[in-house]
């Protein structure tokens, strides 16, 4: 097994994210791949924990990357936050995301997790997807 291209896998998720129109027309330039510092957006995607497993065979490196992206909101209700979730499942399910270092050969949809989290006014979408990597 290698960890060696979880760095290209965030990046590439992270790039395909900030280039899609329609989840940069709900949240602007507000995708990070650490939380925000200073003045908080109300409405943000952060790239978040990330859990990775061998599945390399004789002759090839490969793993199974399990890892979440983040919707959060201060919105009284999940609305918003359901819409931009919406959006960045169709902006990295199926895409053709290219990375500096390996192949991704799938990228699917586990779960997701609507919850009430912190303050009384946040609110966060925790959708968990499964990506399949070969160091190639």
């Amino acid at each position: 097994m290698t960890y060696a291209v979880s760095h290209a896998l965030q990046q590439g998720i992270y790039l395909a994210l900030k280039a899609d129109a329609t989840l940069t027309g709900l949240v602007g330039s507000d995708v990070f791949d650490a939380p925000p510092s200073g003045a908080i957006p109300d409405l943000y995607v952060m790239i978040g924990d990330e859990q990775a497993r061998d599945r390399s065979s004789g002759s090839a490196g490969a793993a199974v990357h399990d890892l979440d992206i983040r919707v959060v909101s201060s919105a009284a209700g999940f609305a918003a936050a359901k819409q931009v979730a919406g959006a960045v499942c169709d902006a990295v399910i199926g895409a053709q995301i290219a990375l500096t270092r390996g192949r991704l050969v799938s990228l699917s949809f586990r779960t997701a997790r609507a919850l009430r989290d912190g303050s009384p006014e946040q609110r966060q979408i925790r959708l968990k997807f499964r990506a399949f990597v070969e160091d190639a």
